[in-house]
């Protein structure tokens, strides 16, 4: 079995509007900034793999233009993904397994300022049953929300006490579009804008980007000197049909993280992507985290959310806890669809 590591992570900050649409200008400064803390050239690049989206583009094979950023010449093998990039970081990590390829870049980049986000997510829903009514994803994840109430896997004080911790924490991260030090008195002061959703239980609409770099055996170890070695990797759906689930409880996030080996208590951080906070607590119930592991300290999705590739930057910044030092056992995890209908988990550890 081939040995994988997370050897360099970079994002850009999560901005209200980055002012381009093809990803090219976002994603220049965010390649640069990650190969060069690897000491790697683009030429160095044996594989690359991207995720992002044509329904958020608004035009068709928009991909392609943000391969401009790798540049013309020398050639490349390069792949891609309608999805966020953490799911073409499991592309890329199975290309390294089938021995294909020594290293991988992986890269994930959306602009969610371009048009009405709520409604353009709509597009993803069943198309017969679901998306000509037109329910925006704000108001099915207060649909959840509300049945996670009224099943009392939570109060609204607990969803602001999330709120509030993940601005927090967002201080200490230069990229997060949001932070504060707001109470969560504070914070249940404000209005709602999807019962029983305040917009501080929203991840703000943002544009971004951010790229992941994995490389096999000797040459992750002599690319970094603590390797975030890659132990388990799995992702997992439900249902698209929201009827037919129990939006209290998420079974795809459970079923990727017992495949991916992981256990809630024996990791020190996690990075969950989760929205809205009251899918912080479902996630952390549905992985068995408890109160002793370190949860979002970068202020999580909450304080920052650019599409395709948030849930690749979850994975990214819990390398950088190993890659640091400042753990020795973590996971990240991704989510797509609505109401938490598509989990990935990876874990990772140092040597």
């Amino acid at each position: 079995m081939i040995d994988v590591a997370v050897v360099g992570f970079a994002q850009s900050p999560c901005l209200p509007s980055a002012g381009t649409t093809s990803g090219v200008e976002t994603l220049v400064p965010v390649f640069q900034e990650v190969l060069g803390a690897t000491g790697l050239s683009k030429q160095d690049i044996d594989f690359w793999c991207s995720g992002s989206s044509d329904y958020l583009a608004g035009r068709a094979f928009s991909f392609v233009n943000a391969v401009d950023a790798i540049g013309a010449y020398p050639p490349v093998a390069e792949s891609h993904v309608e999805m966020d990039a953490a799911w073409a970081l499991y592309e890329a990590y199975v290309k390294l397994l089938t021995g294909e390829a020594r290293t991988a870049l992986v890269y994930g980049f959306g602009k969610s300022s371009a048009g009405e986000l709520r409604r353009v997510l709509a597009l993803q829903l069943d198309p017969y049953l679901h998306a000509p009514l037109w329910p925006d994803s704000v108001s099915i994840a207060a649909l959840q929300a509300r049945a996670g109430l009224d099943a009392g896997r939570y109060t609204e004080r607990d969803l602001a006490v999330v709120a509030a911790r993940s601005r927090t924490a967002a201080l200490g991260n230069p990229k997060a579009q949001v932070s504060g030090r707001d109470s969560a008195d504070d914070l249940l002061a404000a209005p709602y804008v999807a019962d029983p959703l305040r917009a501080h239980d929203c991840a703000p609409v943002g544009d971004g980007a951010a790229a992941v770099v994995l490389a096999a055996g000797d040459e992750a170890r002599r690319l970094c000197a603590r390797p975030a070695w890659i132990t388990g990797f799995a992702h997992n759906v439900d249902s698209p049909a929201l009827g037919v689930r129990d939006l209290t409880a998420v079974p795809s996030a459970t079923a990727a993280a017992t495949a991916a080996g992981l256990r809630g208590d024996d990791v020190d951080a996690v990075e969950l992507h989760a929205p809205f906070s009251h899918q912080e607590i479902l996630l952390s119930a549905a992985l068995g985290i408890d109160d002793r592991v370190r949860v979002n300290q970068s202020g999580g999705v909450l304080c920052g959310n650019p599409m395709f590739s948030a849930g690749l930057s979850r994975i990214g910044l819990a390398a950088q806890y190993v890659m640091s030092g400042r753990a020795d056992r973590v996971a990240g995890h991704a989510t797509s669809g609505p109401a938490l209908q598509q989990n990935l988990v990876c874990v990772m550890e140092g040597a």
